[in-house]
């Protein structure tokens, strides 16, 4: 346990992703220092005035003893190229305990204070106020910390990025449409998803009530303009041809198909792969399709509740590409239990023969809503050195097949405090992953589990407007689904 006490502040959320990046273990904050007992690890941050300015100290405490101290004399001073003083508090605050915390724990953080999902995001708010990739930078190393190698990576992902997301145009929306079956549930997930043989008499109901939505948001829609789809889940290719097809008909009755810059359809799971499944996608058109391999290692599979094999994947993947798929995605995990370089050595080597347009390389996280969280210490996952070497070797593939990055991501609770990035040839981008990390467009959410996001740009904001996610809940309150949505479409 870690205790933390704050003295001057309340910004709990902050302190407590930036600590538990360090200590995996459990952080309770504590309303005075007397609660502490002289045990374990208690960190201390002060916020305090200092005439005109304020200062932030932290204390690290061991068993009653300080063992260092770190204080940030001047927040007024934070230079983030921004005038908001609370967000240079918050700064300030994580500086002084990241200065603190660094030293004393062999943990890394390569991504120094910063604990939110969308790094990238910050870069593209910078270069929207003009400032220049070399401003940029020292803003990333010198207020953020971060690691030389993330400061660069984020600013090149930025740079790719800005064709695809200016002009911005609150008249534009994407669609999402979730579809939360999936054959069986892996382990390490934490989406809406229900395994299809568990479920199979409700897939019609489901339809049914993505079709309602779908037909009631097209009439709040009237005068936005349609941008660009991703059906997704769970497994969209888990349920029926004909109740999925019905879907996409649906889709571009309502939009039409000639409006949509790019669909995609995840079909991620190579065990719900068959001709039929593949010939309706290609007959409705669709753009672009997943085959997510996770890993090649059989042995793998088996342990995060995947019952097919490598040459599944492999077949899928040549009868997609036989059937004229010319961009095809493949998603990938580094740190699966017993899994190291070797493994994604292996997995890499494999994948590279097939030659997918898009790799999507994601650090495993362990999420709250998974079957894998409540049994972690069963398996064996690898240290942090373990992480970013398998991270490097993902790198170095995706150089090899012409592949490079254009769109980053971070969960909480990632191994080895990385991050996720998708890698695409140049031209084959997925415009949706972008709009969806950046947040800088419309998203509206359809089916179980979804969240539109509605874009303000005059005020640089979005609001969440998150649907249900439960399969029940869904099917019973689909209108209060529309409703929802229509109160933030009517305001932009």
């Amino acid at each position: 346990m870690v205790w933390v006490y704050l003295d001057g502040h309340s910004y709990n959320y902050e302190v407590y992703g930036l600590v538990r990046a360090f200590f995996n273990e459990d952080v309770e904050f504590i309303e005075s220092e007397e609660e502490y007992s002289s045990k374990g690890i208690l960190i201390k941050n002060n916020l305090i005035e200092n005439g005109s300015d304020l200062c932030s100290m932290t204390s690290v405490i061991v068993d009653g003893n300080i063992i260092i101290e770190y204080k940030v004399s001047s927040i007024r001073s934070i230079d983030l190229k921004i005038n908001s003083i609370e967000k240079k508090i918050k700064t300030g605050i994580k500086q002084s305990l990241y200065g603190a915390i660094s030293k004393i724990v062999k943990t890394e953080a390569p991504w120094g204070i910063l604990t939110g999902v969308r790094p990238v995001k910050i870069v593209n708010e910078l270069m929207d106020d003009g400032f220049d990739n070399i401003t940029i930078y020292d803003i990333l190393i010198n207020e953020y910390k971060l690691y030389s190698e993330k400061a660069n990576l984020i600013i090149d992902i930025a740079n790719t990025q800005r064709s695809f997301i200016h002009p911005l145009d609150k008249g534009k929306f994407s669609l999402y449409v979730s579809i939360p079956f999936c054959p069986t549930r892996c382990i390490y997930c934490s989406f809406p998803s229900n395994p299809i043989q568990l479920v199979r008499n409700l897939v019609d109901d489901y339809t049914d009530s993505v079709l309602y939505e779908l037909h009631n948001i097209k009439k709040v829609l009237q005068n936005k303009k349609i941008h660009t789809v991703y059906i997704g889940g769970g497994t969209p290719t888990s349920i029926p041809t004909r109740n999925l097809e019905k879907i996409i008909k649906t889709i571009y009755e309502l939009f039409g198909r000639e409006n949509i810059s790019e669909i995609t359809v995840e079909a991620g799971r190579p065990d719900t792969i068959n001709l039929e499944i593949l010939k309706m996608l290609k007959d409705n058109q669709i753009d672009r399709i997943s085959i997510n391999p996770q890993t090649m290692n059989e042995k793998t599979l088996k342990t995060i509740g995947r019952f097919h094999t490598k040459k599944d994947i492999i077949d899928s993947f040549k009868l997609a590409r036989n059937m004229g798929f010319d961009l095809i995605n493949m998603d990938l995990i580094v740190g699966l239990p017993g899994e190291g370089t070797d493994e994604i050595s292996y997995t890499l080597e494999e994948i590279s023969k097939l030659e997918p347009e898009n790799l999507t390389v994601h650090t495993l996280a362990i999420k709250r809503g998974s079957k894998f969280v409540d049994h972690v210490s069963e398996y064996s996952l690898g240290d942090q050195n373990t992480i970013n070497d398998c991270l490097k070797l993902c790198k170095t593939y995706a150089e090899h097949m012409n592949l490079s990055p254009y769109y980053l991501y971070r969960q909480k609770q990632m191994l080895g405090n990385f991050e996720n990035v998708g890698y695409a040839l140049k031209g084959k981008e997925c415009v949706y992953n972008i709009l969806i990390m950046e947040e800088k467009e419309t998203i509206i959410a359809i089916g179980a589990g979804g969240v539109s996001k509605i874009f303000y740009p005059e005020e640089n904001r979005i609001e969440r407007v998150p649907n249900v996610k439960g399969l029940h809940d869904y099917l019973n309150r689909t209108a209060e689904m529309v409703e929802r949505k229509k109160y933030y479409i009517d305001s932009i």
